[in-house]
C-alpha cells in the first residue's frame, strides 16, 4: 500500500493546526483515515471515534447503508485499539452505542 507522502504531510500540518484535541467530521476522516495508515497505533483510536461520530450526523441521515458501511470501519479500527489505550473504553461504548441504534448485534 503506497502513501502519497504530500497528503500526509498536508494531515499533519492541519492537525498542527488544531486548538483542540480531534478534529472532527468529514475533515477528521480524511486527516485520521490518511495518517492511520503510516501510524495505526496512533491514529486508529481516533478514526474509530470519528467514524462513529460521522454515522450519527445529518450528513448520512437518509443513507442507512452508508452509516453501516461508518460503524463497520469503525469496528475494525476499535478492534485493533490495544487494551491499554487510555481511550478503548470511551471509543467502545460509543461504538455499541451507536450499532444499537442502528440494529446492528445483539
Amino acid at each position: 500500500m503506497t502513501v502519497d507522502q504530500e497528503r500526509v504531510l498536508r494531515a499533519r500540518m492541519r492537525l498542527m493546526s488544531l486548538d483542540r484535541r480531534l478534529l472532527r467530521g468529514t475533515e477528521g476522516l480524511w486527516v485520521y483515515r490518511t495518517l492511520v495508515r503510516v501510524s495505526p497505533e496512533v491514529y486508529g483510536s481516533k478514526l474509530a471515534r470519528v467514524l462513529v461520530e460521522v454515522s450519527g450526523s445529518e450528513r448520512v441521515a437518509g443513507l442507512p447503508e452508508q452509516r453501516r458501511a461508518l460503524l463497520a470501519e469503525a469496528r475494525e479500527w476499535a478492534g485493533r485499539i490495544a487494551p491499554g489505550h487510555p481511550y478503548r473504553a470511551k471509543v467502545m461504548e460509543r461504538l455499541l452505542e451507536a450499532e444499537r441504534r442502528e440494529g446492528i448485534g445483539g
